[in-house]
């Protein structure tokens, strides 16, 4: 394959532009937030993001490099097709539940990072404790797509996959590093649109091309390959199921999420922008759909990419640029490549900065330095940016399993973090030591569980497992669902014996070493009793707002109508009683 300067050309135009539009919001922005208030406008964008750029933001943090490419993989494997697709519904449910049920106390109350209501609730130290999963899950997806970008520029344009991942790494990372919430949102909005215009133009050119069979054909009738509409055996709809409530329910505890919803001016505007988000998400992935069934109904022996096809060659993962390189004239499919490295940039910088936010707020300052100023939080924010974005890159650079880490961080957000975040919003009388022992329980369940693409073999085997072609054991019973299920109940039920121990006599106080039921005015109770405050002003669900953030732990949070919420924490209004 030649070296294309054109290609070369088009890709440091285009990431010019992204990292120029970036600089632009950030130095647009540069003087939001009051003084004392920078950290905030850093993570939140000062709580005055729109509908319009909050929309877009929200869709291209989900619509990236993995689930464009990941979509047109699944429409285009013989063994899988479109009904194996599951992340286009499934995103596209996870927003509007996101939306429906987890908005809008989230934004009411006031917080800055998902992991605040733990801390308020749980203390500090069960906050540090899920922020482990939380910082693996945004870390090792950032590593997945950079290494899925590099592969991608590699296959068009025929250059080195490193440089490629370096270069991209380094303009999410710079453009992030200087304007926070503002740029990443900012150049959302251009890079959804590159990615809708990229692969729609590009859409047309590979339905043309005379080694394509009707796609219509192709969907029902075997071809070149199995119909790419695809079928779910018997088997495996356990399997099925498990994977799509993982998408829906676990794509919802994510900072990356979250930071958006509490960057809304409003309650009612995070719901509305889930909802705006969900029908992107939709819209976004026909293209993608739609380039997975070009591919499998393509005679590769009749294109330059000669034989054996795709998916003989193992490069089944690389259809959506291998599409674009050999279906689409050379202009098309260095626009398309365009719109590829466009969907990973909009993921990625959202990854880094939604760690960093997390790092900065919840472990730094609200952890170990209480009395920080928000310069020196500004200042770890931008260093933690620096470090996530080197450790995303250099694992997209060396780790030869970065989609293995990925899958399995990710289940340990749906596993832990998803049934804690119930806990925490919506059961009442939970406490630290059930959301430990459900922590504990919900990790247990899913490390024994095994993991093929880590060749991690399972010591728990379920009904249905078997050995596949590689030896390695596969689990058809939904066994992330169960250790999900299993890691909520626990929860719930540890949090009660515990309290009754406690309150009945049964255990005496001293052994209440966490401070959780009996120590009530502990100082780290009073740290949580006090993260909302009744004296702090009123944030209006219907206008922009400002609100103002005091330095110190104890008025950290913002509104008054957390209280509508907080009572349905009991030692919360235990502590407002007394």
């Amino acid at each position: 394959m030649a070296f294309h300067v054109e290609g070369l050309v088009a890709i440091v135009v285009f990431y010019l532009a992204i990292l120029a539009v970036g600089i632009w919001a950030a130095w647009k922005t540069k003087n939001t937030g009051s003084e004392g208030d920078r950290s905030e406008a850093i993570i939140v964008g000062g709580r005055d993001i729109g509908l319009l750029v909050g929309g877009f933001t929200m869709t291209a943090t989900w619509v990236g490099g993995g689930y464009i490419n990941g979509t047109a993989e699944a429409v285009y494997v013989p063994d899988y097709g479109l009904a194996w697709a599951q992340a286009p519904i499934g995103y596209s449910l996870s927003l509007i539940l996101g939306g429906l049920f987890f908005a809008k106390p989230m934004r009411s109350k006031g917080y800055v990072t998902m992991l605040d209501p733990f801390q308020q609730l749980y203390g500090k130290r069960m906050g540090g404790l899920l922020f482990i999963p939380a910082l693996m899950g945004e870390m090792f997806w950032a590593a997945a797509i950079f290494s899925a970008l590099g592969a991608t520029i590699s296959v068009i344009i025929d250059i080195n996959v490193n440089i490629s991942v370096i270069i991209s790494a380094l303009i999410a990372t710079m453009y992030t590093l200087v304007g926070g919430l503002y740029s990443v949102a900012y150049t959302d909005v251009v890079q959804l649109f590159c990615i809708f215009l990229g692969l729609w133009i590009s859409v047309p050119f590979a339905m043309s091309h005379p080694a394509v069979t009707d796609i219509g054909l192709t969907a029902v009738h075997q071809v070149y390959q199995a119909p790419w509409l695809g079928s779910i055996n018997s088997l495996d709809i356990y399997t099925w199921l498990d994977n799509f409530f993982l998408l829906t329910l676990g794509g919802i505890p994510w900072q990356a999420y979250f930071q958006r919803v509490l960057s809304s001016s409003s309650a009612t505007y995070a719901q509305v922008l889930s909802f705006l988000a969900a029908f992107g998400c939709l819209v976004m992935a026909i293209p993608a759909v739609l380039i997975g069934a070009i591919g499998a109904s393509t005679a590769w022996n009749q294109t330059e990419y000669g034989v054996p096809d795709p998916k003989s060659k193992k490069e089944a993962d690389m259809i959506l640029p291998i599409v674009l390189q050999y279906l689409c004239p050379v202009y098309i499919s260095f626009f398309g490549l365009g719109a590829v490295s466009a969907a990973v940039m909009s993921s990625a910088d959202s990854s880094i900065l939604s760690a960093s936010s997390m790092f900065a707020r919840n472990i730094y300052q609200l952890s170990f330095r209480q009395n920080a100023s928000d310069r020196e939080i500004v200042w770890v924010m931008r260093i933690t940016v620096l470090l996530f974005g080197a450790s995303a890159t250099a694992m997209a650079l060396l780790a030869s399993s970065v989609y293995g880490l990925w899958y399995l961080s990710s289940d340990l957000v749906y596993i832990i973090i998803f049934p804690q975040l119930l806990c925490v919003l919506f059961i009442k009388g939970t406490n630290t030591y059930g959301a430990i022992a459900g922590y504990l329980f919900g990790l247990v369940l899913r490390i024994t569980g095994g993991e093929p693409y880590l060749y991690l073999q399972p010591l728990i085997f379920y009904p249905g497992w078997y050995q596949d072609d590689n030896n390695l054991y596969v689990q058809r019973f939904p066994f992330k669902t169960l250790a999900m299920l299993t890691s909520f109940v626990t929860n719930v039920i540890v949090s009660y014996l515990a309290k009754y121990l406690f309150e009945s006599g049964t255990l005496p106080p001293k052994l209440d070493f966490l401070d959780a039921v009996v120590a009530r005015y502990s100082r780290e109770h009073m740290d949580k009793a006090t993260l909302v405050k009744s004296d702090n002003i009123v944030l209006n669900e219907l206008a922009p707002v400002n609100p103002r953030h005091s330095l110190t732990l104890s008025s950290t949070f913002t509104n008054k109508e957390a209280f509508n919420y907080v009572d349905s924490s009991p030692e919360l209004s235990n502590t407002e009683d007394n």
